[in-house]
């Protein structure tokens, strides 16, 4: 690998699946404020991600809708209210 070409914030981080629980330990420069233990006993940084490659459809094979802000919910109760709308007129 070449030298001096990532920047000085890129070290290992701990990327937590909310979804799953998977985690991975990935080289990142992403900002963190929390840390935890990996399995060797190391404290590393700690970013909680909702999608990663352990419950992606894409890798998984297998189509699963996550709603975590209700927005599946909101969409369903103006599809009906619009249908009811159009069958009095």
């Amino acid at each position: 690998m070449k030298k001096d070409i990532h920047p000085e914030s890129y070290r290992l981080v701990i990327f937590h699946d909310n979804s799953s629980g998977a985690r991975f330990l990935v080289g990142s420069t992403i900002e963190t404020t929390k840390t935890d233990k990996w399995e060797d006993g190391t404290e590393y940084p700690i970013s909680f991600v909702d999608v990663s490659s352990d419950t992606h459809p894409f890798y998984t094979g297998q189509e699963k809708v996550m709603d975590t802000a209700g927005r599946v919910e909101r969409f369903k109760n103006r599809a009906a209210k619009s249908a009811t709308r159009g069958k009095k007129a």
